[in-house]
């Protein structure tokens, strides 16, 4: 048995897969925040229940908004802050009383597609969260790419490429970097936008709908963010040049994004032809703790 357990900011859900991929339990409690013995805690109930609900042990893996630096050891870089600075994978390992694996939570999105998901088989893929904030992550060969300093796929903290003399000085991302790709190609960023330019502060799922039904300032928001997208994929496209691309996050259920996207990126990419596919993530929100479980797959 594979266990996987996605550790988020508000939510920490544990998966249980067989063999074949095949769903045996599944259950999430709220996270701690503020909390990291609260969360260890957390750890612990979800992993018993899951013991106990199939009657089996198994391998156990992690994915959360952050990663582990190979040089301290310790979490960095996480968006639910309290767990940075911490020996993570020690900690677990004691409260388990077995080895785990951890990898960065966009990493496994990439990891759960590249497996069973919409790019299954595919040699290179680049999974992209387009939802509260947007980062990356990168499977070679079904396996997560982490790099050699643990910050592989890390793109939310790039200032967007191709940026136009009206985008200054854009908005400041949760790290304080101004038109960062993680603001401006969220769902965040989307409704950013719309605010700006209006003056009314509305949902994306609202935004949308104004578009779909012809209104001038939501069309607009939407081709500035499919033009920002575009850009950071196109700049993925040139230095990775992935087998597929898959969206996942909110703003993925946005149906248009997928076909207007190719036409977007063409002309930032550096090159006289580009057909590579763009696919939406076939797990949908059960993706990263699939891709947790899957760490063992080996």
């Amino acid at each position: 048995m594979r266990f996987g357990i996605d550790w988020g900011g508000t939510k920490m859900e544990i998966i249980a897969l067989d063999a074949a991929g095949n769903e045996a339990f599944r259950r999430r409690l709220p996270t701690p925040r503020d909390d990291y013995q609260g969360c260890i805690a957390t750890v612990v109930d979800l992993v018993e229940s899951a013991r106990t609900a199939t009657g089996r042990t198994g391998t156990i893996g992690f994915g959360i908004p952050g990663s582990l630096s190979p040089v301290t050891g310790l979490v960095k870089n996480a968006n639910s802050t309290w767990m940075n600075g911490k020996p993570l994978d020690k900690d677990l390992e004691a409260a388990l009383g077995q080895p785990v694996r951890i990898e960065n939570d966009a990493n496994c999105l990439a990891v759960s597609e590249a497996t069973d998901g919409a790019a299954a088989g595919a040699h290179l893929v680049h999974a992209i969260i387009i939802g509260t904030g947007s980062g990356t992550g990168i499977a070679i060969d079904g396996k997560a790419h982490r790099g050699a300093n643990g910050i592989g796929g890390e793109w939310g903290g790039i200032v967007l490429p191709y940026l136009r003399q009206d985008e200054f000085p854009g908005p400041k991302s949760w790290l304080g970097h101004r038109n960062a790709i993680d603001m401006l190609c969220s769902g965040t960023g989307f409704e950013w936008d719309y605010r700006e330019t209006t003056g009314r502060d509305i949902r994306g799922h609202e935004i949308v709908r104004r578009m779909r039904e012809g209104e001038a300032e939501a069309k607009a928001t939407y081709g500035r963010y499919l033009d920002r997208l575009a850009r950071a994929m196109a700049m993925s496209a040139n230095l990775l040049d992935p087998d597929v691309f898959v969206l996942g996050g909110g703003m993925s259920n946005i149906d248009e994004l997928f076909s207007d996207l190719p036409k977007a990126m063409a002309p930032y990419i550096f090159s006289d032809r580009y057909e590579v596919p763009i696919r939406r993530a076939r797990h949908g929100d059960s993706s990263g703790v699939r891709g947790a479980a899957w760490l063992w797959n080996d």
